[in-house]
């Protein structure tokens, strides 16, 4: 009897180690690897899912289907990926890959022949001549069944879970016991998974709690997250001043945790709006995390930012109102962020109590404060201002609209030396920093750093600032008063007032600034 496998040969395909997914043309295929390969040669992409590029028998020796020795491998075609992550496993280490057309995938291969001869001597007649005697069926009932249900991410949590309730009405239908039928459940799904064999369970009771438990994984969350952090970027072409926004479509409800991806959008100035069909129904309730997930994930919990249709059927008469509102400039507010919406001016003490080497690492404190935030000329902006008992302009907010000539300015201002007259000097950068920006959209912050008592009144001048929409972050050291710091600073005292020792300190108060301006911001925005 000929056994013939479609759409493959039986006969594997002897291939050599360097022959890549995409020269075998077929569905699936049984190949050949060859022993001795070095590791090192191989080119994979992926992991199990590999980009069609690899090395068949990289990927076959990557996923332990085969030892460096070589053996036969069955290879089967995939559609292509958005990406393919990189792991080492068993000595080789695989490469990332940000998109490739198609893709495959290994498992452990056949003899052709062994295969061959193995089936048709299931059929074939014994030695002696007398055909096997065909064992009687019992006429029990009794099935070994495998439920093959999909898990994919495209079929949704609502339906998925209508897919669930039926098997499991299926198998208690069935009458499943030890002496009955048996089940197992297998989610086809990106990688196909066995959820229970037929022996773990012999009841019914328990095979619909396993039914009941297991889920698919709709991670809508882990996908907004890498969508604010990785596809609003500069080379991807995105255009500086224009709203960024995500549209999230969810029939049902997520199975992760989209509150998190949510704030990570918003701090990264990403307009999440969340676009509900289908809403979950009072039986279906339980098995949502979190029923208020749409107002924790969208930039605003204002009704703005959420839209819903009931059902898929019928929805031309929702497009015209929802293109309406991501058309709508002014309400995108989470496109303004601390980072690229704040104007921030440096007042630093230039005093001769300070000395050269101290008022280098004022300038380093300022620096890296700079850094942080993304200047541009619509986007944060930097000045600073040194003092003694004069005050020097070193550069306005308009001077400069780049990160990189902002941060060479400050570290080439050159000390002053000389009194501290801290009052005079907040007035000074009120008129003259802030004065010529007043109808500039951004938040105004002044971050003041001194290292001594003022010799003038520093209380008049910073009530003045802090009515002029200004925020005051005073940053102390050494013999510093903590009562000029604290009626410098803006409200709440304990949170705009810091105070160190030594011009060392100053390092650690960074990310404490950074962290008040944005929080300052965010409130501002509410």
């Amino acid at each position: 009897m000929v056994i013939t496998f479609c759409p493959f040969s039986s006969v594997p395909i002897a291939i050599t180690c360097f022959t890549r997914g995409l020269d075998i043309r077929k569905e699936k295929a049984d190949v050949l690897c060859p022993g001795g390969c070095s590791l090192e040669e191989f080119s994979v992409f992926g992991n199990i899912v590999y980009a069609s590029v690899s090395s068949i028998c990289g990927a076959a020796i990557h996923r332990g289907v085969i030892s460096k020795s070589g053996g036969p491998v069955r290879i089967y075609s995939l559609p292509g990926r958005e990406n393919y992550s990189s792991v080492v496993a068993n000595g080789i280490q695989s490469q990332t890959l940000s998109r490739w057309s198609t893709s495959f995938t290994v498992t452990k291969g056949k003899s052709g022949s062994q295969e061959a001869t193995g089936q048709a001597a299931s059929t074939a007649r014994p030695a002696t001549g007398k055909r096997l005697k065909k064992t009687p069926e019992k006429k029990t009932g009794n099935k070994d069944i495998a439920f093959l249900i999909d898990g994919s991410f495209n079929i949704g949590q609502r339906r998925f879970n209508l897919q669930k309730n039926f098997v499991g009405k299926v198998a208690l239908m069935l009458g499943i016991g030890t002496e009955g039928p048996h089940v197992g459940l297998v989610q086809a799904s990106e990688h196909p998974k066995i959820e229970f064999y037929l022996k773990n369970f012999t009841s019914a009771k328990d095979v619909l709690f396993a039914i009941k438990e297991f889920a698919s994984f709709s991670n809508l969350g882990k996908a907004l997250k890498h969508t604010a952090q990785k596809f609003f970027t500069t080379d991807a072409g995105v255009r500086k001043g224009i709203p960024k926004v995500v549209v999230v479509f969810i029939d049902g409800w997520p199975s992760d945790d989209i509150e998190e991806a949510g704030i990570v959008a918003r701090e990264f100035g990403v307009n999440v709006f969340i676009v509900s069909v289908a809403k979950p129904i009072p039986e279906e309730l339980g098995m949502v995390q979190d029923v208020a997930f749409i107002d924790k994930a969208v930039c605003r919990s204002n009704g703005f930012f959420s839209y819903h249709m009931p059902n898929w059927f019928g929805t031309t008469k929702y497009v015209k109102p929802l293109v309406q509102k991501l058309c709508s400039h002014e309400q995108m507010m989470c496109s303004k962020t601390c980072y690229n919406s704040v104007n921030i001016a440096f007042l630093i003490d230039g005093s001769s109590s300070v000395g050269d080497s101290n008022f280098r690492l004022m300038l380093e404190f300022a620096s890296n404060i700079a850094k942080t935030f993304e200047i541009s000329d619509i986007g944060a902006k930097i000045a600073a201002v040194q003092f003694t008992y004069d005050q020097h302009m070193e550069f306005g907010f308009t001077d400069y609209t780049t990160k990189e000539n902002v941060l060479a300015v400050i570290r080439n201002i050159r000390y002053m030396s000389g009194g501290t007259a801290t009052g005079d000097a907040i007035s000074f950068t009120v008129r003259n920093v802030f004065g010529p920006v007043r109808d500039s959209p951004n938040k105004n912050f002044l971050v003041i750093v001194t290292d001594g008592q003022s010799y003038d009144d520093v209380r008049g001048p910073a009530a003045a600032a802090h009515d002029a929409g200004i925020t005051i972050f005073s940053v102390g050291v050494a013999w510093a008063p903590l009562d000029d710091l604290k009626d410098m600073a803006s409200k709440p005292k304990e949170s705009h007032a810091f105070f160190t020792r030594e011009f060392t300190g100053l390092e650690p108060i960074v990310s404490d600034v950074i962290r008040g301006i944005c929080r300052d911001f965010l409130e501002s925005q509410q």
